[in-house]
């Protein structure tokens, strides 16, 4: 009856042994957290905030009204700045002039996401700070 628990103990640490041992591999190429992911990241959100920055403009001297307050048009210039120049580098790597990665493209989509959000709330934030751009209170007025 001993002889069983140690049986088992035995082969549970073989087993172990056997699925822990892998094989060497030599170090990932472009990994997800290198020094470039940070770049990508960081200029992409910095774009995609001065795409809504001057999305924001362009609205603001729009001839229409309702159209001053629509931040679907900073979202849309910001988010197509950003992910413009990301895809063009990637574009441009993969043209013979770097080493073009789906990993990097990834950071840009984060790092453009980030940038929106940031520029989406210091926006809503002043908005709602000064009182302007509150469309509940426009439709009460009229």
């Amino acid at each position: 009856m001993i002889a069983r628990p140690r049986l088992a103990w035995g082969v549970a640490a073989v087993a172990g042994f056997l699925l822990a041992a892998r094989p060497a591999r030599a170090a990932d190429p472009d990994p997800w957290f290198g020094p470039d992911k940070k770049l990508h990241f960081e200029y992409s959100a910095a774009i995609a905030a001065g795409g809504y920055a001057a999305g924001a403009l362009l609205a603001q001297l729009s001839d229409r009204p309702e159209g001053r307050c629509d931040r679907r048009i900073r979202f849309a210039v910001g988010g197509t700045l950003a992910l413009g120049a990301g895809v063009g580098k990637e574009l441009w790597d993969l043209s013979g002039h770097g080493d073009a990665s789906f990993r990097d493209l990834t950071w840009d989509v984060i790092g453009t996401a980030a940038g929106l959000a940031l520029a989406a709330a210091v926006d809503w934030t002043v908005s709602w700070a000064v009182g302007a751009c509150r469309p509940h209170e426009a439709a009460a007025q009229r």
